[in-house]
């Protein structure tokens, strides 16, 4: 069953009504002010986020390239150390045919 204006009323009393005309009447006069005042607002944060990001961008680009340094260093070291016992035992091999 649909709500009826009526079970609006009651629920909402004398000062919901109240308080919904009141918004209705000044709707006109508040919404340019809130609107006049928001978009100034919104401008810097969506500066300030602007920002942010360019920031940000220029730090995960440094990020990014100290990874890849790393991985770089780890697999030389990988690389080294694979190649090392070979060296070793090739070293044995001649100390030991001597």
């Amino acid at each position: 069953m649909a709500p009826k204006i009526t079970d609006f009323v009651e629920d909402a009393g004398a000062p919901g009504i109240i308080a919904g005309i009141g918004a209705v009447i000044l709707a006109p006069v508040v919404i340019p002010v809130v609107a006049g005042v928001g978009k100034p607002i919104a401008k810097s944060l969506i500066k300030g986020g602007l920002v942010l990001y360019e920031k940000s961008k220029g730090a995960f680009a440094e990020l990014g390239e100290s990874w890849e340094d790393m991985v770089a260093e780890a697999r030389a070291e990988l690389a080294e150390s694979k190649q090392l016992p070979a060296v070793e035992a090739a070293d044995n091999i001649s100390d030991n045919g001597a």
